[in-house]
């Protein structure tokens, strides 16, 4: 039988510009949080005037870019529930169909697409749970992040009064207790990043494969929003 090819709707028009938001919300936290950390470059403006800026825009890009992340993770926790096109919840309930289906694209992965007992038409077990250890990094980041603005509010009031400081305390000072201290907090808000970068390494790498592999179009996903399944053998 001839392979035929169909089109199907894999994600939203919403999701997708999400998507794009969370890719330059992503890039543009991580220049600037390496910067904040140690910096490593200066303006091209030889002016100490201008110089001594760099570093107060390196915090408000950085910021930005964290509050664009925070506000779309909320719209896709949201979205995981009540969204009309795909409840991706339901991929995370540890049923036997989600385990086995998980299973199958572990395998599918490891031995190089030559065992493949799933269908590619809807998304996959595996990919849900991936994502959600994203979507869980990015709310340690927040939490993390947070710490560390409200330890430069030693005086516990803010331009917006004092209710905020002692709310972000309430929501994030148990950071301190569990890793020890604010250089301790620092140090995993750090090493977080690294992981969210390896993270968006293999993503990309194995929308690439999958796209080699199963000849289907996957990585028009998040632009056009379809792929093609294959029917027949």
């Amino acid at each position: 039988m001839k392979n035929t090819y169909t089109t199907v709707k894999r994600m939203s028009g919403a999701m997708r510009i999400i998507h794009w938001v969370n890719v330059i919300s992503v890039i543009a936290a991580v220049i600037t949080g390496l910067y904040i950390a140690h910096p490593y470059y200066q303006s091209f403006i030889a002016d100490p005037a201008v110089d001594k800026y760099v570093m107060a825009w390196n915090r408000w890009i950085h910021l930005m870019g964290a509050i664009l992340l925070d506000i779309t993770s909320v719209v896709v926790a949201y979205l995981y529930f009540f969204s009309r096109f795909e409840k991706a919840y339901k991929k995370l309930i540890p049923s036997l169909d989600n385990i086995r289906e998980f299973g199958q694209v572990f395998i599918n992965l490891l031995t190089l697409n030559r065992k493949k007992e799933f269908s590619s038409e809807h998304g996959d077990s595996f990919n849900a749970v991936y994502f959600a250890i994203m979507h869980l990094m990015l709310i340690f980041m927040l939490l993390s992040g947070l710490q560390m603005y409200v330890q430069g509010l030693e005086s516990g009031i803010s331009s917006i009064g004092a209710w905020w400081p002692l709310m972000l305390h309430l929501a994030t000072d148990w950071t301190l207790v569990v890793f020890g201290g604010n250089m301790e907090v620092r140090i995993a808000h750090h090493m977080t990043m690294w992981w969210i970068v390896a993270w968006v390494m293999f993503h990309v790498y194995y929308q690439v494969w999958r796209t080699i592999f199963w000849k289907e179009g996957d990585i028009a996903i998040v632009i056009g929003g379809t792929k093609f399944v294959k029917k027949g053998n």
